[in-house]
């Protein structure tokens, strides 16, 4: 099979674990691993996938060939993966605009953004780059409240004629506007917002599942984060959390059949907790009432190391994006956006998304 090119816009933690995924399976051992959800996607594997181009914004990542620049300060995800093969991949500065949070600044340099001195590029030099490279996807792993950069590297790939999966919650795939102008453009566009592999927000969605299929009235629930990487340290600034909050809300609450009152649900990030570096710890509460009104909780304590987490459905989302491209087909891809996304363009059960990206991987379905 042949290789499939990537971009990507972010060398950051996600893009580290996504990495060093992508050669740690190309191995002998890595057939029959655990960790994946599909091995083969259409004849493609997990180590047919290849970074041709990459953008970022940090002093010590631009310039570095990609295997390096993964392990570059602020990146502090588990390496599990260290004997990278050289990328021959340099990592071009990109578009700064609203991709840095001022109150970053405020941080020691060892857990925040340093802002690299090199021209920014601007539209043009992107286009170029992509189209040089030969890249087929275009992956977003901006920081969370990158509202305008993520629009910026999306014009990008739609006048680079190259497929955009937006990895964050900023609202392109689910966005009508941007979903028809990728659909008219013939290119694939999956998102918003990944789900991680077994992470807060799967959890929760199954969780307040089963309260509706076994008869629990839920009442209220919270979900509360807390890590050390810099996506937490980001969204210490609260003005760059709506997105986020919206997206990863209406995920869960496009479970119920009848949403909760906004006072009773709080889902969202809580706090940064610098030593726990790339794990990140969610507390889930639910209250409900069982069979004859009477109450009961549920808590629930869940750690994992978040980029590894994120990485392990990116990787099945480049791959059916790939395929979409064999395929023909331009647009939103609505079934693997609902399985792989918190913030899809439409919103189905996860069991149901389960088995309609089951379907499009063996071309049974369209979309």
């Amino acid at each position: 099979m042949p290789r499939i090119r990537i971009a990507v816009a972010g060398v950051g933690n996600c893009f580290s674990s996504l990495w060093q995924g992508i050669n740690y399976y190309r191995k002998p051992h890595g057939k029959g691993s655990i960790g994946l959800m599909h091995w083969d996607i259409g004849g493609y594997g997990p180590g047919d996938i290849e970074v041709v181009a990459a953008f970022d914004i940090d002093r010590r990542k631009v310039g570095l060939d990609v295997s390096d620049a993964v392990f570059a300060q602020p990146n502090c995800t588990k390496v599990f993966f260290r004997d990278l093969p050289r990328a021959a991949v340099k990592v071009e500065m990109g578009r700064v605009l609203d991709g840095f949070s001022a109150h970053m600044a405020d941080y020691h340099e060892s857990q925040t953004f340093v802002l690299a001195d090199a021209p920014e590029a601007d539209e043009s030099a992107v286009i170029k780059i992509l189209k040089d490279s030969g890249a087929e996807i275009f992956l977003n792993y901006l920081p969370v409240g990158s509202e305008e950069a993520t629009r910026f590297y999306a014009e990008c790939a739609l006048n680079a004629g190259v497929a955009f999966v937006n990895n964050i919650p900023v609202f392109i795939a689910s966005d009508p506007l941007w979903a028809e102008r990728f659909m008219g453009n013939g290119l694939p566009v999956v998102g918003d917002d990944i789900k991680s592999q077994l992470g807060a927000t799967i959890v929760h969605r199954i969780l307040v599942s089963l309260f509706e299929k076994r008869g629990v009235h839920l009442d209220r629930t919270y979900q509360l984060n807390t890590g050390g990487n810099t996506d937490f340290l980001n969204m210490l600034n609260r003005k760059r959390l709506e997105s986020k909050r919206l997206s990863k809300t209406n995920a869960v609450q496009a479970m119920l059949d009848e949403p909760l009152p906004a006072g009773d649900i709080h889902i969202g990030p809580s706090d940064y907790v610098q030593w726990q570096k790339d794990n990140k710890i969610a507390f889930i509460r639910m209250e409900g009432r069982l069979f004859g009104d009477v109450p009961m909780n549920l808590e629930l304590r869940l750690s994992v190391e978040d980029s590894p987490n994120s990485a392990g459905v990116a990787i099945d989302a480049i791959r059916c994006c790939k395929l979409a491209l064999d395929r023909g087909i331009g647009g939103p891809l609505y079934t693997p956006s609902a399985y792989f996304m918190k913030h899809p363009p439409k919103q189905v059960a996860d069991d149901e998304a389960f088995r309609g990206v089951q379907d499009f991987i063996a071309g049974t379905a369209l979309n």
